[in-house]
């Protein structure tokens, strides 16, 4: 399940061209912080995890 809070990078600044999570207990929820109520989409706690190791490994 995902959590309701989502959450942006403190590095975004204050303009609205970011991507958003939630975290859940086995999901990580991503949208996109222009358009909140168009939704988004989920992704598994160990493939968001995979993806940002491979961000800080390149």
């Amino acid at each position: 399940m995902i959590a309701s809070t989502w959450r942006k990078s403190s590095h975004s600044g204050n303009d609205s061209d970011c991507v958003e999570v939630a975290v859940g207990t086995d999901a990580v929820g991503l949208r996109d912080s222009k358009c909140p109520e168009a939704g988004g989409f989920s992704v598994s706690a160990d493939s968001f995890q995979a993806f940002v190791r491979s961000l800080k490994n390149n």
